[in-house]
């Protein structure tokens, strides 16, 4: 058997938005396998306490805890943060997986109200958790941020335009993070998911014509899964990443390999 420290989070505080189910709930399973303990927020608290509950179950002791937030709000990040302090310490890792598309179509028809909804959940609520959670990371000298992105940071689309520019919004506020924080010891990066299966994204794939794409058009043929996230959450919030920040990493089945 071999032996490595590289992947051990023992004594490792998680804090992770949009973890109920999906990707989120996928990282958060992950993190605590490895043996942090992970805080679980979403806008339902039944999810966010039933994927906890079942998390203490996996690992045989609690290292999983719920609490409900709207990311779109500052005053309830505050909350979760505070909760997050009180409940189980100091945050040594975040992970920034909450994210909203509430339109489709052009942008030429997009809503003020949708317009700012996206930029607010998706972008400025993870300016203000980096905020929020950076000096417990400065005082230990360490700490990994990881915010999820898209690849469709990376193209533009006539239906999905806010969104993707909200995307890649993320990657420049993960840069900044890793320029501003480095020097403290502290990494950020950006995670690009491609297609993946999960009610988010249910209207992207669920219909034979995206099956058929993935098969011809996607080097893996097939689309992602929520469990193919749970590998890079561990890696960038562990020192197998030490010396990675600033990155965008596509997790895509090699659809996105030349952008």
């Amino acid at each position: 058997m071999v032996s490595t420290q590289l992947f051990d989070l023992s004594g490792k505080v998680a804090l992770l938005t949009g973890a109920s189910k999906g990707m989120g709930r996928a990282m958060a399973e992950a993190l605590a396998d490895h043996g942090a303990r992970v805080m679980i927020s979403s806008r339902k608290l039944d999810q966010c306490v039933a994927a906890a509950e079942a998390i203490n179950v996996r690992c045989r002791e609690e290292r999983a805890y719920a609490f409900a937030c709207n990311a779109g709000y500052k005053d309830q990040l505050r909350a979760l943060v505070d909760a997050t302090h009180e409940r189980v310490g100091p945050v040594d890792i975040l992970v920034g997986n909450a994210g909203v598309n509430p339109f489709y179509g052009p942008m030429s028809d997009i809503p003020d109200e949708a317009y700012d909804k996206i930029m607010a959940t998706n972008v400025k609520s993870n300016h203000w958790l980096a905020q929020m959670v950076a000096p417990d990371m400065i005082a230990k000298g360490r700490g990994s941020i990881m915010i999820t992105s898209s690849v469709g940071a990376f193209t533009p689309s006539v239906t999905l335009g806010t969104y993707h520019i909200s995307k890649l919004a993320v990657i420049a506020l993960a840069r900044n993070l890793a320029a501003e924080l480095g020097p403290h010891g502290v990494r950020a990066n950006a995670i690009c998911p491609g297609l993946i299966r999960t009610d988010f994204a249910q209207a992207l794939w669920d219909n034979p014509e995206a099956e058929e794409r993935a098969r011809q058009e996607i080097p893996l043929r097939r689309l992602g899964e929520a469990d193919d996230l749970r590998g890079v959450a561990v890696f960038l919030a562990s020192d197998a990443s030490a010396y990675m920040t600033g990155q965008a990493l596509t997790v895509c089945g090699g659809s996105n390999m030349w952008s």
